[in-house]
């Protein structure tokens, strides 16, 4: 039964960036006016409780990734989750739902249970201590250690480059 696509896995490493550092300062992708439209773009309602929700299963999930809180502290956050087999077209696919129209925020963490299950480690905070992304590391080697080369990898490889160097020149 494999409950959990790549698409939810996409929507868990989305939710969990929604809080990047723009300029020096942390944002919040998921307050104020297009906080909406962002659960609107991934498949939700964009209605304000739904918004919560992702809010608060983000908030939970970045802190167990982040190893500052165990994974036990996500539990009442899908006491309202159901999972049901349908069929669609002839096949078996699974549909996630919520009574409390938090339907997004459980796709996103059934996605966070299955890779933690299948792939433990790879999902992690970005190595650049300035950052506050994260990353799912699908390479075979497990060796990813940036959000992304044009944000993070790209600085840490100057900075590096940049101390070699002036240490040459001394």
């Amino acid at each position: 039964m494999d409950v959990v696509t790549r698409a939810d896995e996409d929507l868990l490493l989305d939710l969990l960036n929604t809080t990047p550092v723009v300029a020096g300062s942390q944002v919040d992708e998921l307050l104020g006016p297009d906080a909406g439209r962002w659960a609107a773009d991934h498949g939700g309602t964009g209605a304000p409780a739904e918004v919560t929700a992702l809010r608060e299963a983000r908030d939970a999930m970045q802190a167990v990734v982040s190893g500052e809180a165990q994974a036990s502290s996500l539990a009442p956050l899908l006491a309202q989750v159901a999972v049901r087999p349908r069929w669609q077209d002839g096949a078996l696919t699974w549909e996630v739902s919520s009574g409390d129209g938090s339907t997004l925020a459980a796709r996103a963490l059934l996605a966070w249970a299955a890779v933690t299950e299948r792939s433990p480690e790879r999902l992690r905070p970005c190595a650049n201590p300035e950052c506050c992304r994260f990353l799912l590391d699908r390479s075979n080697a497990n060796a990813a250690r940036w959000c992304s080369m044009a944000l993070c990898g790209n600085r840490a490889k100057a900075r590096r480059h940049y101390r070699r160097s002036r240490s040459d020149t001394e």
